[in-house]
């Protein structure tokens, strides 16, 4: 049996093509699957009941299952989800004003030990494949019983998405279909901590980019984050230019902000000097502590020093806020809660 969600539109076509039948029929079973979100292929009236019996043999709609869900009170929703091999994954669903947004996860933890990350104290597991990567779309979709839409989607959950590039590219392709979902490329981003060859992709699918900058030297990017020492700042700010020229599109520049580490005023003029040519935007994003980590979140008078000081030189600035404490929203938090203490975690 093959999964449904691990097929392109093109790649059902061929599919169905190859089994004999008419490669009309796959945009009939995206409209039904990803607009309907019928599964049941004896509802589906407008196809035969001969095809519907061949068709229910050679295909199947496996989704990750939801083993936990967590709403917080600031509206944060976050999921954990079981995949093949026994391991978990985590979705998180966060409301804004004018968006409904979903941080999906692209691997079972993560390769590119980032210190200050949660994740990385996991390794990398698995790469995830192209269904599970949709199915917490559709999972995270279903919870909200048809009273909104998720509007938006960033790639900045569990794993680094371009170590995992060619299920990520593809997951968002099924996404933007027309005759399915339709979600527009301009809503959905992808988060780097700078794999440089694959950065090129994101601007081939026509996503956004987020790139995970967090230092302003390499001395101090090296240890916080090991990629660095493959692919360096020089590399990765040349890699976003390219971006921007074959895009057109701004990039989002994430930074952590470790006390003590890249949170100095010095840090602060350094960043508007290493984007000055790269159309941008700066997101900081405070220190989400946990235990053992060995970093501290600074104070918010050293967040609003340092973020006034961006502005004081011309740069779009936001601090993101913090969400979800309540539920263990940062990347990895529920999972390792469910290791610790699984009696505790049920739908």
């Amino acid at each position: 049996m093959v999964n449904f969600y691990d097929l392109s539109l093109l790649e059902l076509k061929q599919f169905l093509v190859g089994h004999g039948k008419e490669k009309f029929r796959a945009e009939q079973l995206f409209r039904w699957v990803y607009q309907k979100g019928v599964t049941d292929f004896s509802q589906m009236t407008n196809i035969s009941q001969d095809f519907r019996e061949e068709i229910k043999n050679i295909l199947d709609f496996k989704l990750p299952k939801v083993v936990h869900q967590a709403d917080s009170v600031d509206g944060t929703r976050k999921f954990l989800m079981a995949v093949d091999g026994g391991k978990n994954i985590e979705s998180v669903l966060i409301p804004n004003e004018d968006r409904l947004t979903l941080c999906v996860s692209s691997e079972v933890g993560c390769a590119m030990g980032c210190q200050f990350c949660f994740t990385a104290e996991m390794g990398l597991m698995r790469r995830l494949n192209v269904s599970e990567i949709v199915g917490q779309f559709l999972n995270a979709q279903k919870s909200l019983n048809g009273t909104k839409r998720i509007t938006n989607i960033v790639f900045m959950g569990m794993g680094e998405p371009l170590d995992n590039v060619d299920n990520v590219t593809k997951a968002i392709e099924i996404l933007h279909e027309q005759v399915g979902i339709g979600l527009s490329k301009k809503r959905i981003t992808v988060s780097t901590s700078g794999i440089v060859p694959q950065i090129h992709r994101v601007a081939k699918v026509g996503a956004r980019l987020a790139v995970s900058l967090n230092a302003t030297t390499n001395e101090i990017r090296d240890k916080v984050m090991p990629i660095n020492r493959k692919y360096n700042l020089e590399k990765l700010l040349e890699a976003c230019k390219q971006y921007y020229l074959e895009s057109k599109d701004m990039i989002t520049f994430e930074y952590v902000l470790l006390k003590g580490i890249n949170d100095s005023i010095d840090d602060a003029h350094r960043i508007v000097q290493l984007t000055k040519n790269i159309p941008s935007k700066i997101n900081l994003i405070p220190f989400n502590e946990h235990p053992e980590s060995g970093f501290v979140r600074p104070s918010q008078h050293e967040v609003n020093k340092f973020q006034k000081t961006l502005m004081n030189a011309g740069k779009h600035v936001l601090v993101r806020r913090t969400m979800g404490r309540d539920i263990y929203a940062a990347c990895g938090q529920l999972r390792s809660e469910m290791e610790k203490h699984p009696q505790k975690m049920s739908v």
